[in-house]
């Protein structure tokens, strides 16, 4: 069953055009000029219930502005979309009650008081049932290990502290869709990997369908099979995170041990790292079987890894092709 559809999405926004100088802020006051950015140009994808995908791109790439359309904060220019059947721009309430969108740098929550406060608020506008409402709020609570922070002003709560509110009350409702941008935006390691813990277990529970933005690619990773790749408010990638590395990246690392001596490595590789007993080669991805031989047969080489390089790396190459790039989907 198909959660959202997308097809040929498209936003254009009209930015006034400001030149230096008194004089020509004064003509822009009688005659502005505007010049139009492009923030999503043709998009198109669809995700199935239950999925949960990676949705990455540098900063200006569309990312926002997609999740703003999916969830019915910005009119499309262009193109169709569906979210659970809904057109997301007329903000009906049977569609509204059924999304959340959570965005890390923007705070939903009422900040002179207790969230707990705020939970209830939420309660009210959804028509959550009491018993129901209880349930989900000590739950989640409790997962996210905040008991003691949800009696706090929202304007007293750290960052990290403020994000964890922010998800307890976007989930009050049980929402089939999850836009989540920036998730786990000023949290430390451990909570980070507690967050993810509970967005997969949402999901997995809920058969909710989620669409993931953060820079922090252990978030993709931990949660994402599957990743769409925007630039340029083109989509560069749609695909398992897998196959990722064999689309964008054009080498692969080797991981030497032994006993004996290296010797020169260079004609094996770009020599990235090498000690008295380990060394690292960064090996063209069509050369890796032959090199590989080659080590094995000339040097006393006690293990050898392949690996792809780091994901962080893959994505950095993807960010840095030409938006004429022709786009791959997986089967």
């Amino acid at each position: 069953m198909t959660s959202i559809e997308v097809r040929d999405l498209s936003k254009v926004f009209k930015v006034p055009v400001r030149e230096a100088g008194l004089a020509q802020s004064v003509r822009a006051v009688f005659r502005r000029q505007h010049r139009e950015v492009v923030a999503v140009d043709r998009v198109s994808f669809s995700l199935e219930k239950g999925e949960i995908v990676g949705f990455l791109g540098p900063n200006g790439a569309g990312k926002t502005t997609t999740l703003k359309m999916l969830a019915g904060l910005l009119f499309p220019d262009g193109g169709e979309v569906r979210v659970l059947g809904h057109a997301p721009q007329r903000r009906e309430r049977a569609f509204l009650g059924k999304i959340a969108l959570v965005m890390g740098n923007r705070n939903s929550l009422q900040w002179d008081l207790p969230a707990v406060d705020s939970f209830e608020l939420h309660r009210a506008i959804y028509q959550i049932p009491e018993a129901v409402f209880r349930t989900r709020r000590d739950e989640f609570i409790e997962l996210l290990d905040v008991g003691d922070l949800v009696t706090k002003p929202v304007r007293n709560l750290s960052l990290g502290e403020r994000m964890k509110m922010e998800i307890v009350a976007a989930l009050l409702h049980g929402p089939d869709v999850l836009f989540l941008d920036e998730p786990t935006l000023g949290l430390d390691i451990t909570m980070q990997k507690r967050i993810r813990r509970f967005i997969a277990d949402y999901g997995s529970r809920f058969g909710a369908t989620v669409l993931l933005t953060s820079h922090y690619m252990a978030d993709v990773v931990a949660l994402s099979q599957r990743v769409i790749v925007i630039h340029h408010g083109q989509i560069l990638f749609d695909g398992d995170l897998s196959s990722l590395s064999s689309r964008f990246s054009t080498h692969k690392t080797i991981g030497l041990t032994t006993d004996g001596a290296f010797g020169d490595l260079s004609s094996y590789g770009e020599v990235v790292e090498i000690g008295p007993a380990k060394a690292v080669l960064r090996v063209p991805r069509r050369d890796v079987s032959s090199v590989a031989a080659r080590l094995l047969a000339n040097l006393p080489i006690e293990d050898l890894t392949i690996e792809d390089p780091p994901i962080e790396d893959v994505i950095e190459q993807a960010f840095a092709l030409s938006p004429e790039v022709d786009v791959e989907q997986s089967p």
